[in-house]
């Protein structure tokens, strides 16, 4: 929900609109002086905000300089706990359920924010390891949510089908966040067309692109292949 949404008490619309000054003057703080350059105490004056404040919406300046993506990962959660399985492979599940979640970020605003951290991560070392954390944290979450909510083929029938069910799980799940990373990265090269339906239409074509990188197999090349 925005923080004009009035179906939220007001003091929650004050607690968004907060975050989301926060995101916004971090993003632009950090994109015109660099990460390192600005203190907390700088970007909390900018905002006009205590630093306890700040501690009670994120947990570092990296936490708020990746809020846009981390946003969709949670958002990518909460439709995994609502979305029907309806027999679809898992790697197929998590692509709609992360296909669903692009489509609830704000269209007008989410983009650019989203474009803009991804530029400041690409040269800010910190971002980078605070970002693989956040992705173990919400590969562990919706492997649990999965394990939970569905059955995996005979994955009920003992210990070792339940073994292999959870990798399973596991490996579809890091093949979809691997293929979000592609899509992400080819996203944010390209001169224009930063849309929430661009990212999307990416994602799709590396999603479809995962059977064949399965399949592939290696030939050798040039003089190799004459040995």
């Amino acid at each position: 929900m925005t923080p004009e949404n009035p179906v939220l008490p007001l003091r929650e619309r004050k607690k968004l609109r907060t975050r989301q000054a926060l995101i916004d003057t971090a993003l632009e703080l950090f994109g015109e002086h660099g990460f390192d350059r600005v203190t907390l105490d700088q970007l909390c004056e900018s905002v006009e905000v205590s630093k306890r404040t700040f501690f009670r919406t994120f947990s570092s300046k990296e936490d708020v300089a990746a809020a846009p993506t981390q946003d969709l990962w949670t958002a990518f959660l909460e439709v995994l706990e609502d979305h029907p399985p309806q027999g679809r492979p898992l790697v197929s599940l998590y692509e709609e359920a992360l296909v669903e979640a692009i489509g609830r970020m704000p269209s007008d605003t989410w983009a650019q924010r989203a474009l803009a951290s991804r530029r400041l991560a690409a040269r800010t070392p910190s971002m980078d390891a605070h970002g693989l954390a956040f992705c173990n944290r919400v590969s562990r979450e919706a492997a649990a949510v999965t394990e939970r909510r569905f059955t995996l083929d005979s994955a009920e029938k003992g210990t070792a089908e339940e073994g292999i069910a959870a990798l399973r799980v596991r490996l579809a799940l890091d093949m979809l966040v691997s293929a979000f990373h592609q899509a992400l990265a080819a996203w944010v090269a390209q001169p224009a067309g930063h849309t929430r339906e661009d990212l999307t239409r990416r994602l799709r074509a590396a999603c479809a692109e995962l059977p064949g990188a399965l399949a592939a197999t290696a030939e050798p090349r040039g003089e190799e292949a004459v040995r």
